[in-house]
Order: structure tokens, then sequence, then C-alpha cells
């Protein structure tokens, strides 16, 4: 069999996802594994390798039949390296040679993205921005994460840490905290996390009525699909949450456009459950706050992969491996 099918990994802080994907960014079959990152990194490496061994086997195949394999993490990390720092979504992990575990396993080419960035790379390679040359994306779920791609460039930065698209500062006068324990980034104004927060902030103000109260008590509390469902019934106060959101994500998509000025800026994320009319208002935004030529040339839409454009990336970033050596 000809060499072009690669094993793709997205490790998660709670489950793992490998698939085997084809030339064309198709995948062909692909396989979760639960993460369990209590246990230690020494468990973890190994139950990365199992991962792409039974995403092999899923599809029929043995790993004589595969070219290369790409691995994406979450957290801090030593991108050329191939290293795991510091992850907060994976403790006790610290400074884990994840490229050289895997690549000396299996004896094949073996690339390393933040998780973020192979999930831009795969919507680039077969996804939203396939028919594309360059492209932004936001992650938006607990946090907003990001990736840059500008022609098969994966925008990393010197150190690691480009385009990490939910710390820039949209706010300072009075700014909000976010989980990184810095004030006034997109991610306290855009994440999912921070929509509930938010909303709940709101509800809680004497004389505020929402039909958001009666969500706070229900089991798991209030969420963000529960903030843009109640805002769709004519809730004010929802509908001024997800306004705000929606604004909030143009401020972002804005800055992009004026820094990289790319094809298209894409939102992937399980907020993008919210459907068309959210991205019509972030849309609406993008128009008054943008310069004019950007505003009407660049496509804003939503990601199309979901939760397999981490292992697509990753897979597209072995792809790389190869085809850099003919």
């Amino acid at each position: 069999m000809t060499k072009h099918l690669y094993v793709g990994l997205d490790v998660g802080g709670t489950t793992m996802k490998a698939g085997v994907v084809d030339d064309a960014g198709k995948s062909l079959r692909a396989v979760s594994l639960s993460t369990e990152a209590h246990r230690g990194q020494e468990f973890g490496l190994e139950r990365m390798c199992e991962a792409i061994r039974q995403a092999v086997a899923a599809a029929g195949l043995t790993m004589g039949d595969i070219a290369a394999i790409g691995v994406a993490t979450p957290g801090t990390m030593d991108i050329p390296a191939g290293v795991i720092l510091d992850p907060p979504n994976l403790k006790p992990w610290q400074n884990v040679p994840v490229r050289e575990h895997v690549r000396k396993t299996f004896s094949l080419p073996t690339a390393f993205q933040n998780d973020a960035n192979a999930a831009a790379f795969g919507e680039f390679w077969a996804g939203a921005g396939k028919d594309a040359h360059s492209l932004v994306l936001f992650t938006l779920g607990t946090g907003v994460g990001g990736g840059i791609i500008i022609g098969d460039l994966v925008l990393e930065g010197e150190h690691s840490h480009g385009a990490e698209l939910g710390h820039m500062k949209i706010e300072m006068t009075n700014p909000r905290q976010c989980g990184c324990g810095r004030w006034g980034c997109l991610e306290a104004y855009a994440s999912a996390t921070s929509v509930v927060k938010r909303a709940t902030e709101a509800v809680s103000q004497a004389g505020v009525k929402s039909q958001l109260r009666a969500y706070q008590n229900k089991d798991g509390g209030l969420t963000s699909r529960d903030v843009f469902d109640v805002a769709n019934q004519g809730d004010k106060v929802a509908q001024k949450i997800v306004e705000d959101t929606a604004y909030y994500l143009a401020i972002g998509a804005m800055n992009m456009m004026h820094t990289i000025d790319p094809d298209m800026i894409v939102f992937g994320g399980g907020m993008i459950a919210a459907g068309a009319a959210f991205l019509e208002r972030i849309r609406k935004f993008v128009k008054e706050l943008a310069f004019p030529v950007p505003a009407e040339k660049t496509t804003i839409c939503y990601a199309q992969l979901g939760s397999d454009a981490g292992f697509i990336g990753a897979a597209a970033c072995a792809r790389q491996l190869v085809l850099r050596k003919k």
C-alpha cells in the first residue's frame, strides 16, 4: 500500500481522540479513550500510544500502513522540543517528552502541536477553510482558544505561544478577571464559562426578572446553552448577554483582521450550537468595527469538523513532515 495514511491524536483533559486520516483529510476511523491524567504522565504516554494503536486497528490497518503520526495536546509547551511543560488540564504532568516517546514507540516521523493550532489546521485542510489561503480560528468552549494558519504555515510564535487569541485584551478600563489570572482577556468575556458567569451576575441583581433564574436551580446549574435558548424565547436579560457576547467576539475577530488580514475568521467549539442568528450578530458587529475592505472581504463562518478537527489537524501536521521530505 502506498503510504498516504496518517494518524492524528488529540489529547484533552478528559478524553483523547485518535483517528486514521487519508491524504485528502478524510477520517477513516476514530477512537476515544479517557485520558485519566491523574494517573500520571507515564500512564498518559502509554495511553496515547494505545489510542494510536486502537485507531489503526479500528481502520483495519497495521502500523506498517501509516506514514507518520501527529499529536496535539493542551497546555504550555515547547513545540520545537515536542514537550508539554506544565499543563493545567493534565495535572500532575510536567515536562513530558511526548513527541520523542511516540516516535520511539512506533519508529515513525512524529509531529507535535498545540491542540487549538491543530484544530485550526484541521479546518484549514479539510473543513471550513479548505478553499482558503489563510484562516484564523477561535474555539469557543470552557475557554477561548485560537489558531492562525497562513498558506500551510501554523503560526506557533517564537516561544510556542502564538495565537493565544483568548488572551488578547479587549477591556482594561474596568476589566473582568480571566481564568488565567490576568485581567481584560477575551476569554473572560466570550467563553461559555463567561456567558454563564455574566448571566448569573445579571439575574442576581435586585429587581431583575428573567427566566434564567429557574435554570439556576436545575441539575448541573445554568449552562451557556440555557442562556442562548432563553434568549431565543424573548428573554431580555438573556438577549443582552448574547448580544454582548457577539460584540466581544467581533472585537476579537476585528483585531485579527487588522493584524493578520486573513481570508477567513472561523468560530468553532460548543458555543456554535447557538446557530445562524448568533453568527449573524457577530458579522453585524464586525462590519461596524473593522476597516471597510477587510469587513467586506473576510469570510466569517462556523467550523465544520466539530470534535474531529483536532486529530485531523494533528494528522495534517504529520503529513507536512512527509511532504517536506519529498
